[in-house]
C-alpha cells in the first residue's frame, strides 16, 4: 500500500537542506559571540556586530531556523508515512517553507540593526511576528488536515507530540506577542511590569518545553524505532509520557522568575511543577533508550543510531538538571551565572542538535534515492567531534557558573563582598576559552555534515555509482 502512494517529498527535501544551512550559520554566529566574550574587540566597533545584537540572532538561528526547519521536515515526513496519505494542501505546505525562510531572513536583517522587542526568544518585531503566526497556522492546517484524511485508523504517538507542539506554539506566540504598533519597526506589549515578565516566561519556558522538547520527542518516537528496526519499547508508556508531559510543562515557567517581583506563590508553583516534570521526562528517555533492548550491538556499526541514542542521554541529563535548578535554594546560586548557559546548551546541543543530526542523516538518502549517506565514516567523525565539543562546552560552563555563584555571594566577616565583579570575570576567562574550543569543534562537525549532505545530494555523474562500497 505504502509504495503506491505518491508522497510530497519536495517540501521535506527543502526543509531538510535548509536545516543544514541554518545549522552552519547559527553555530558560526555562536562561535563568534563566544569569541567576543574573550576578545571584545571582535565586534570591530560596528554596532550590528556587537554581542547584544548578535546574541539574539544566534538564538533565533539555532532554535527557529535550524531546529524549526528540522521540525517542519521531519513532521511532514512522519505524518505522511504514519497516516499513509500525502500532505493535505501541498501548495499551502510549500507556502510554509517559503514563509518560514522569509521569517528567518527578516530576523537576520532586523536583529543586527537593533530592531527588537527585547523579549527572550520573541525578539522579532510585530510585522514579522504576524508573518510567523500566518505561517504557523498554515502549518497546523497542513499537518492536521493530513491526519484527518489518513488511511489508517490509528494516530501514531509521534504525531501526538508534533500536534501538541504545533498547537501550543501557536497559542504561546500569539498571546506573548500581543502588542500595540507605533511604527513599522516599533511596538509596545499590551502587558506591563510583572505581568509582562510572567507572560514572557510562560512563553519562554514553553518555547523550550514544546518547540525544543515535544516536537523533538515526536522525532524521537519515529526515528529511533525506525533506525533500530525495533518497535518502541512500551507504547503504553509513550501515551502516559505524552499526557504527563504536556499537562505539566505549561506550569513550569515561573521558575525563571525566582526572587523577583512575581508573587511568591507563583514562583513556588513553577518550582513544584518543574520538579514533577522529571518523571515524564525520564519516562520518555527510558522508553527511547530501552527500544534498543536486544539490539545494542547496532550502536557499534551505526553512527546515526549513536546520534539518536546519545541525544536521549543528554535529554535525560538536561531534564534532571532543569528541575534541580528550579529549586529556590539552588537557583539562588545558579541564576544569572554561566551554569544556566551550560544547562541550555546541554539541551540545545546534546539533545536537540544530536537528534536532528540523526534524523537528517536518516532522511537525506531516502529523499535523494541513495542507499546511504556519501560517507558513513564522516558521520562517525561528526559524532565524535560533536560529542567532545558538547562535553567541553557544558563542563566549562558548569564549573564557571558554580564558581561565579560562590564568588558573587562570598562575604567577609565585616559583611563586605570578598570579590569584586571584575575578579569573578577574570576567573571565568579560562572557562570561556574552553567553551570557545567546544563551540569550534561543534561547528566543525556541522561543516562535516554539510559536506556529507552536499556529496550525497549532488547529481550522480554518468558511470558513477553511489553505494555503501564507498566506505571500504
Amino acid at each position: 500500500m505504502d509504495s503506491a502512494i505518491k508522497y510530497n517529498e519536495n517540501v521535506v527535501r527543502q526543509f531538510a537542506l535548509m536545516t543544514v544551512v541554518w545549522g552552519v550559520v547559527g553555530m558560526a554566529v555562536g562561535v563568534l559571540i563566544a569569541a567576543q566574550l574573550i576578545w571584545p574587540a571582535l565586534n570591530f566597533d560596528v554596532p550590528w556586530l556587537s554581542y547584544g545584537r548578535l546574541r539574539p540572532l544566534h538564538t533565533n538561528a539555532v532554535i527557529f531556523a535550524f531546529g524549526g526547519s528540522a521540525l517542519f521536515a521531519t513532521s511532514y515526513w512522519v505524518v505522511q508515512r504514519t497516516c499513509h496519505t500525502p500532505l493535505f494542501l501541498p501548495r499551502l505546505a510549500s507556502f510554509t517553507f517559503w514563509g518560514w525562510q522569509t521569517v528567518i531572513v527578516l530576523a537576520a536583517i532586523t536583529l543586527p540593526l537593533g530592531i527588537t522587542q527585547s523579549k527572550e526568544y520573541a525578539e522579532l518585531e510585530w510585522p514579522i511576528a504576524v508573518l510567523i503566526a500566518v505561517v504557523w497556522i498554515s502549518y497546523a492546517i497542513v499537518f492536521f488536515g493530513t491526519i484527518v484524511k489518513r488511511n489508517v485508523k490509528h494516530i501514531y504517538v509521534a504525531n501526538w507530540f508534533y500536534g501538541a507542539f504545533i498547537i501550543t506554539i501557536a497559542v504561546l506566540h500569539i498571546v506573548n506577542n500581543l502588542a500595540i504598533p507605533v511604527s513599522l519597526t516599533k511596538s509596545y506589549p499590551v502587558y506591563a511590569g510583572a505581568v509582562d515578565a510572567m507572560v514572557q516566561w510562560w512563553y519562554g519556558h514553553n518555547a523550550v518545553g514544546f518547540f525544543l522538547t515535544a516536537g523533538f520527542l515526536g522525532m524521537m518516537y519515529y526515528f529511533i524505532p525506525k533506525q533500530a528496526n525495533r518497535p518502541i519499547y512500551s507504547y503504553r508508556l509513550s501515551i502516559v509520557h505524552f499526557w504527563a508531559l504536556i499537562s505539566t510543562y505549561m506550569w513550569a515557567g515561573p521558575h525563571h522568575l525566582h526572587y523577583t517581583a512575581l508573587p511568591e506563590w507563583a514562583q513556588s508553583l513553577g518550582m513544584v511543577f518543574s520538579l514533577i516534570l522529571l518523571a515524564p521526562s525520564w519516562g520518555g528517555m527510558i522508553n527511547g533508550i530501552m527500544t534498543l533492548s536486544g539490539a545494542w550491538h547496532k550502536l557499534r556499526t551505526d553512527p546515526i543510531l549513536k546520534f539518536l541514542i546519545v541525544s536521549l542521554s543528554f535529554y535525560g541529563m538536561a531534564t534532571f538538571e532543569g528541575p534541580m535548578m528550579s529549586i529556590k535554594t539552588v537557583n539562588a546560586l545558579s541564576h544569572y551565572t554561566d551554569w544556566t548557559i551550560g544547562h541550555v546548551h546541554a539541551g540545545a546541543l546534546g539533545w536537540v542538535a544530536f537528534i536532528t543530526f540523526g534524523a537528517i542523516y536518516a532522511l537525506i538518502p531516502k529523499l535523494y534515492g541513495r542507499e546511504v549517506m556519501h560517507s558513513v565514516k564522516a558521520i562517525e567523525l561528526h559524532f565524535w567531534i560533536a560529542t567532545i565539543g558538547v562535553v567541553l562546552y557544558i563542563a566549562a560552563m558548569w564549573i564557571a557558573g558554580v564558581m561565579q555563584g560562590l564568588m558573587w555571594r562570598a562575604v567577609n566577616p565585616d559583611g563586605t563582598l570578598t570579590y569584586t565583579f571584575i575578579e569573578s570575570l577574570v576567573a571565568t576567562y579560562p572557562y570561556y576559552m574552553v567553551r570557545l574550543l567546544g563551540g569550534i569543534l561543534f561547528l566543525i562537525g556541522m561543516l562535516i555534515m554539510a559536506w556529507n549532505v552536499w556529496m550525497t545530494t549532488r547529481p550522480v555523474k554518468a558511470g558513477e555509482t553511489v553505494t555503501a562500497a564507498q566506505e571500504a
